[in-house]
């Protein structure tokens, strides 16, 4: 890998980094503050600190040992360990995560609806629309997956469930710090390697800084290979085409990622009930090239005819004080997340599909004589911000009568600025050009504001010492606020396009509002067999709030609900060397937003309201010490999610018409993205080597293939993934401060396929479908040590 030649804004990073050199790795020396024993660990699922045993609720914990022996350091790499998580990606930061298969699929990953899946770090969320931000992992106590709604207590972009990311805390009791080094390479591709690093300085004795700096470089895997294209131009006369060639952009493994960032969190003890911890974090990724490979160029190949990138940068800055009013805790959250994302993709699939289809729309005679080479490439810019505030209080957990009360709001935007280019458009002999644009057939200029506003109640009461209720209701009210600009030329010219002050638009075609309230509610039954079992009933609820569609006429769409039906048990046997959790759960899922792009919309994506869907499924993990130094681990999921309504046919107005007596997607319908099965196993054996104290470690990885869209044609136009599965080892030793490690993940190469995309409907380029696949072969060494 080269570290060469890295801007100055890195070298304040690297800097913090080379004068910690002394560390090692986490996997054997920093297990999490909060991960007290293999036996115990301590989450805040319920907003309170508990043993992962006595929550009543199925929430799957990584801790840090467990992200470290995994090599996790992004989202692909914690999402494979979590068999509830299902996700749609088009590359790093460009993610959407689903959780127990309440996925819709749908045109795209720009716009359109809230994520039905909360992501926080700490206590504030960083839920954006779109895609999840991908957070690097490093020195972090855990991960936290809680399945199921969440609204009680999590809010709206919790339906489905929410992932929450942990991170290691100020700590004044002692000074501490590491760096660790990897190097790795993929089978079928690059060399890259990771340089991360934090230090603990205890500033006094009720002070504290902690601060982490990382950097991370992927080699690609993919590799742009010579192509060529000739366009008809729509007009008859061979004359006229047009051929094209990628020679310029012809490149073996091309699909590069660099990431670098830092976090800083100071934690003041103000007295013995008294905590501030304010925070930054800030994060730079920027990837070269597509990570979806297209079948018909080739096993990871692909024939791109112009660049394709995406940059992400955010930082959230966030506040949090804990104290005590009498013996009542009280804490206050805040945060401000701010997210600029670019990306910049070859949308000549589209140019190709309308060209076959002799539409004209290839067709722009140049001023100079002859044709403008007609490939269309589509640049997305969104600007998101996230204002947070949560304020709860909570009585004694030793109470037999216990509760958490509080209130919340958030405001987030998306300023979204789209275009889709034909290089040299402005130099055509008729006006076809969006001002102010300059080479931009079509652009999108947008402004939208969400806001939630919340009050909730969570109270438990012990029955017994065995049999607990707890009880939780969250009121909620959202509003939804979309304008701009949206569209060709023409669409300047009609009535309904408003004059305007902002420069970046010629005038605004749509101004819309939708204002919901509602309630959202839980209520669970726990017995406690004794220590070491625990059985829970729970039925609980989530919402996700509606919004507004930017084309003129199209329906704005309703919250979607899901109502859940759960089972569960938390278990240890064998003097506590065995632990078995799992759950059986049943979800109704009632106006399931989805996005899709019918014939007729410009390509532009409409979010409707298809009906109503239920899903079976079970979860299971356990973990045992067989003894000897042996220790087996593994969880599974199980899902069966299907539609319950028909989702009818999009009329000529561009909404559902159910009076055609046509369904886009019938009762019956399997969700897409969601495997039936997923699920991972782990065997580790640690033993000493002399002074050395070693392991070995195998695990393997499964889960189902999918289908790839929801409504029929679509699907049936993609296929389904194939299901598969893969294997990872790794072996090493650690000798006082200092570890070693080598790993080879996906051992046999097994091409895995996480999902098939297109770059608009797959009615138009469906032709082009690629393949997002799992990580190819992919091996390593990393080595580091603790002071």
């Amino acid at each position: 890998m080269n570290f060469q030649a890295l801007p100055a804004r890195r070298h304040a990073i690297l800097a913090l980094l080379g004068s910690t050199i002394l560390v090692t790795s986490p996997a054997f020396a920093q297990a999490a503050a909060e991960e007290a024993s293999s036996d115990e660990i301590i989450v805040t699922a319920q907003k309170r600190e508990e043993n992962l045993q006595n929550v009543p609720i199925s929430i799957q914990a990584l801790g840090g040992e467990k992200l470290a022996e995994r090599q996790v350091s992004s989202f692909d790499d914690y999402a494979k360990l979590l068999p509830s998580v299902s996700f749609q990606s088009y590359g790093p930061g460009q993610s959407q995560l689903f959780f127990r298969g309440i996925s819709s699929g749908g045109d795209g990953l720009h716009g359109g609806s809230l994520p039905g899946a909360g992501l926080y770090i700490d206590e504030t969320p960083v839920t954006t629309i779109a895609s999840s931000v991908d957070i690097h992992v490093y020195d972090i106590a855990r991960v936290e997956a809680l399945s199921g709604p969440q609204g009680t207590l999590f809010g709206a972009s919790s339906l489905a469930g929410t992932l929450r990311i942990i991170t290691n805390k100020p700590s004044a009791d002692k000074f501490e710090g590491g760096v660790d080094v990897q190097i790795n390479q993929f089978g079928k591709g690059d060399t890259g390697g990771i340089f991360e690093g934090f230090v603990n300085v205890p500033l006094t004795s009720q002070i504290a800084l902690r601060v982490v700096g990382f950097y991370q470089r992927d080699g690609g895997y993919i590799d742009n290979i010579p192509g060529t294209r000739t366009y008809t131009l729509s007009d008859a006369d061979p004359l006229t085409n047009i051929t094209i060639n990628n020679a310029a952009l012809v490149e073996k493994d091309f699909n590069s990622v660099e990431t670098y960032g830092g976090r800083a969190a100071l934690g003041i003890n103000l007295d013995d009930n008294w905590t501030v911890t304010p925070s930054i974090i800030y994060q730079h990724q920027e990837t070269k090239g597509p990570f979806l490979y297209d079948p018909r160029a080739g096993d990871l190949n692909v024939v791109d005819y112009l660049p394709t990138m995406n940059r992400d940068r955010w930082y959230q800055a966030a506040l949090t004080i804990q104290g005590k009013l009498g013996d009542w805790d009280v804490v206050y959250s805040g945060g401000y997340f701010e997210r600029k994302t670019s990306n910049q993709s070859d949308y000549s699939e589209y140019t190709v599909a309308y060209d076959a289809l002799g539409t004209y729309y290839t067709n722009f005679p140049s001023v100079t004589g002859g044709f403008i080479d007609p490939t269309q490439i589509q640049i997305v810019g969104d600007k998101y911000t996230k204002q947070t505030h949560e304020f709860r209080v909570s009585s004694p957990s030793t109470n037999k009568f216990r509760m958490t009360a509080g209130a919340f709001l958030q405001r987030q935007t998306d300023d979204i600025e789209a275009d889709y280019i034909v290089r040299g458009l402005n130099q055509t002999t008729f006006p076809i050009v969006v001002p102010p644009s300059l080479d931009s057939l079509f652009i999108t200029r947008a402004s939208r504001v969400d806001r939630d506003y919340a009050a909730f109640f969570d109270a438990s009461y012990d029955f017994t010492e065995k049999l607990t209720l707890t009880a939780g209701i969250r009121g909620f009210k959202a509003r939804n606020t979309f304008q701009g600009f949206s569209g060709f030329l023409s669409n300047t010219l009609n009535p309904n396009c408003l004059p305007t002050t902002k420069p970046d638009r010629p005038c605004e075609n749509f101004d819309k509002t939708k204002k919901e309230s509602g309630e959202t509610h839980r209520v669970t039954l726990t017995y406690k067999a004794d220590s070491t079992k625990l059985l829970y009933a729970t039925l609980s609820t989530g919402f996700r709030p509606g919004g507004n569609n930017r084309r003129p006429g199209i329906n704005p769409y309703d919250a979607d609900t899901l109502t859940n039906y759960e089972l569960g048990w938390k278990t240890t046997w064998l003097d506590r060397r065995l632990r078995i959790n799992g759950a059986v759960f049943y979800e109704e899922w009632n106006k399931l937003q989805y996005g899709l792009s019918p014939i007729g919309s410009a390509g532009v994506t409409n979010i409707y309201n298809a009906g109503d869907a239920r899903v079976y499924g079970a979860e299971i993990d356990f973990s045992m010490r067989v003894g000897g130094g042996l220790t087996l681990s593994g969880s599974g999921t199980y899902i069966d999610a299907k539609l319950t309504s028909d989702f009818c046919q999009i009329g000529v107005t561009g909404n559902p018409d159910c009076t055609l007596g046509v369904v886009a997607a019938p009762k019956g319908a399997r969700l897409p993205v969601q495997p039936k099965f997923k699920g991972t196993t782990t065997a580790r054996y640690e033993f000493d080597m002399g002074k050395f104290a070693s392991f070995v470690q195998g695990s393997a990885n499964h889960q189902g293939g999918t289908r790839s869209y929801l409504t029929t044609a679509e699907a049936n136009l993609l296929g389904p993934t194939k299901g598969f599965t893969t294997f990872d080892f790794s072996i090493g030793g650690a000798l006082n401060n200092w570890t070693i490690e080598a790993f080879i993940q996906n051992a046999f190469d097994k091409r895995g396929q996480l999902s098939i995309n297109t770059v608009c409907s797959p009615l138009i380029c469906g032709a082009g479908a690629r393949v997002y696949p799992i990580k190819p072969q992919f091996f390593g060494l990393k080595a580091g040590m603790r002071f």
